[in-house]
């Protein structure tokens, strides 16, 4: 076997259908990267694999809902079978159900919490001893702004997000002394198809609270996992970058 093939490195990584995952995906596998595309459907996963592969980049589809553990774990079984370890992992799937407090109905605080913030210890139990017994990973989790600041309407939301971040540094506590880095990025007021649905009113907010008066672009965000997930970041671990315009200082 090649040098190249012997150290090429496998990812995977989750919402990849598109918005944030979907640039990750696409920057890891620019940095030579193999990866799989986790969504809830074929064909959004199934698209940004094969964007991939147009572009010269080796992906591949996984269509798992990340709220079942079930669905996680035979996924997992099934690529460790065939990899042996994935190097990288990064947990960017995510869904909102909005609302007040009082008017915020048990289903959706389970469902938000359950897809955001109880996926990533399955993926992460289920990837990371191989990462440990190699002694070599990365795992990146997509937490949000909100996880640090909270916000009115996001209960479910902010819990999930500051959970990913006391998540991220437990386990760089627990995985540094095997060389697996686990680290995660809090994103601002990022356009993508989420936010684009917003009124303009509420934009017009957001935007008064950004210092660089700009909204971020995905690719902000993807630059930034790109990074973390290299060996130049080899030394960075437990931390949160916030990337978000100056939002939060």
């Amino acid at each position: 076997m090649s040098e190249d093939l012997e150290n090429k490195k496998t990812a995977v990584v989750t919402g990849a259908g598109r918005g944030i995952g979907k640039s990750i995906a696409e920057a890891l596998a620019r940095d030579g990267i193999e990866v799989y595309c986790v969504s809830k459907t074929e064909s959004s996963c199934g698209a940004a694999a094969e964007e991939i592969r147009a572009n010269g980049g080796v992906a591949h589809a996984l269509p798992i809902d990340v709220s079942s553990g079930e669905e996680i774990r035979t996924a997992c079984d099934k690529l460790l079978e065939e990899k042996g370890c994935i190097d990288i992992l990064v947990n960017n799937a995510g869904i909102t159900r909005d609302n007040l407090l009082f008017r915020m109905e048990e289903d959706d605080w389970n469902a938000v919490l359950t897809t955001n913030l109880t996926s990533c210890f399955h993926w992460i139990k289920a990837l990371g001893r191989p990462m440990t017994r190699k002694r070599w990973g990365r795992i990146v989790n997509v937490s949000s702004v909100v996880g640090l600041t909270g916000n009115a309407g996001q209960a479910n939301y902010a819990a999930a997000k500051a959970g990913m971040i006391g998540l991220t540094k437990s386990l760089a506590r627990e995985f540094s002394a095997r060389s697996v880095t686990v680290n995660a990025i809090a994103p601002g007021f990022i356009d993508t198809d989420m936010t684009s649905g917003l009124d303009d009113r509420v934009k017009e907010v957001a935007l008064g609270t950004i210092p660089l008066k700009r909204f971020g672009k995905v690719e902000d965000i993807a630059e930034m996992t790109s990074f973390l997930c290299s060996e130049k970041a080899s030394y960075v671990t437990g931390q949160v970058f916030t990337v978000d315009g100056g939002m939060v200082m």
